[in-house]
């Protein structure tokens, strides 16, 4: 089984370059289904959620093309099923994005129930309110989330609550509706903007996308575009704590910083210097980190998914600190793992008290899920001693070539599948 062996101590110095956003990636691949025409896509984060996604949608009869590791042309003329129920979609979140993308443009979708990260409960309510607004009838059978309508007519659809999912989902599913349709308390992370922008540039009439009411004036059909995904504000957010976590210095190239505000304010609250250079932020970390309070909230408030990069960080520093998860109930499961290494950590529900230690030691711990997964290597490059981190199919998920970016920083880490494997690397690092 695959992990990663880590020796830490290493203040991580240099550069990075950040890859295309896989939250922005998966919900513009599922749009590229409603043109028959050809979308060419570049800046495509080669990770496994996408590339299963990719996968999901070659087996139902999408042209699909891999000109090189972050290029992709796809073409959806000649789709052979509305039934997308591939094992593998299970794993994935972003299974659910057919289901806004089919029933735009075929008015009907069959999509097999979502899986992801075990970090709490996300329904799928507000999806099945957008689209019953829209006209669709939408039941569950069989492990399928079965939609259909004879046809979709705009409506003005408040959301119950902030949905990153159900706001793409509706707005897919209403490009390509007769008539205006209006998402009021809409979602205004980035990649909500991303899409947008692809749909709008394929020919759609979407208005608002990044505050909280979007306006979208169906049109009959959308057409062939090319387009580039926004960098990764969650990889670029990781490597700015990584630095805070390891006293480094690093800067984080290809980034959008409107994007990063929330982690930028948070790194200067606890110490750090951050430095803005058009499309690059440098994190430098040569003082002792200090506590502080954080709540997570969505866009532009501090991200869910950045919630365990900076807990690491407090662990770590002078003083008690709080940290507050407003979105997802289950996200504090990597703290066992962390106190194992020597973090104080109480958890109260969705609180987290923090009294700061003076170091991490190494110790053998795995990855409950993505961000906490990431958030974990960060503790053992600065814990002393070697670490193993198990489980990493998880950080697989969504961070590209992740080891080796953090080797061209310095760090002392390999991808490992054996005993003997991890034997060698420690010889190697004495």
């Amino acid at each position: 089984m695959e992990q990663y062996a880590i020796k830490g101590g290493n203040p991580l110095v240099g550069d990075v370059e950040i890859g295309g956003a896989k939250n922005a990636a998966l919900p513009i691949l599922a749009a590229s289904i409603m043109t028959d025409e050809t979308v060419y896509i570049d800046n495509m984060p080669d990770v496994r959620d996408t590339n299963v996604l990719l996968d999901a949608m070659g087996s139902i009869g999408i042209m699909v093309k891999r000109p090189d590791r972050h290029k992709v042309v796809l073409n959806a003329g000649n789709v052979n099923s509305l039934v997308v129920d591939d094992e593998s979609l299970k794993k994935i979140r972003a299974s659910y994005y057919f289901l806004g993308a089919f029933l735009a443009k075929y008015k009907h979708a069959e999509v097999v129930l979502p899986g992801g990260c075990d970090i709490g409960f996300r329904a799928i309510d507000q999806h099945i309110k957008g689209f019953r607004a829209l006209g669709a009838v939408v039941t569950i059978e069989h492990g399928l989330i079965k939609a259909h309508a004879d046809r979709l007519v705009g409506s003005h659809i408040y959301m119950d609550g902030v949905s990153v999912g159900a706001t793409i989902n509706v707005m897919m599913a209403a490009t390509l509706a007769e008539g205006v349709t209006i998402i009021e308390n809409s979602a205004k992370e980035p990649h909500v903007v991303d899409l947008a922008n692809f749909l709008n540039s394929m020919g759609a009439n979407i208005k608002g996308a990044g505050t909280d009411v979007i306006r979208i004036k169906g049109v009959q059909k959308l057409h062939s575009t090319e387009y580039t995904i926004i960098p990764d504000q969650i990889e670029a957010g990781t490597f700015m704590f990584a630095a805070a976590v390891t006293k480094g210095d690093v800067t984080v190239k290809n980034v959008i910083p409107k994007h990063l505000e929330s982690i930028t304010a948070k790194l200067l609250e606890i110490g750090c210097e951050v430095e803005e250079i058009d499309d690059c932020i440098r994190v430098v970390a040569s003082k002792p980190l200090i506590h502080t309070h954080v709540k997570t909230l969505p866009y532009p408030g501090f991200p869910t998914d950045m919630q365990p990069q900076i807990t690491v960080a407090l662990a770590l520093s002078k003083g008690t600190s709080i940290v507050t998860e407003t979105i997802f109930e289950n996200r504090f499961k990597y703290v066992d793992e962390l106190t194992r290494m020597g973090a104080n950590i109480k958890v109260e529900g969705t609180t987290a008290i923090i009294d700061g230690v003076e170091k991490y030691t190494g110790a053998s711990i795995s990855a409950p899920d993505l961000r906490a997964g990431a958030a974990l290597v960060i503790a053992a490059l600065a814990a002393e001693g070697t670490s193993t981190v198990d489980d990493i199919r998880y950080i697989q998920r969504g961070y590209e070539d992740f080891h080796l970016k953090l080797q061209n920083l310095g760090a002392q880490i390999e991808l490992v599948q054996t005993e003997k494997d991890f034997q060698k690397f420690k010889l190697k690092i004495g």
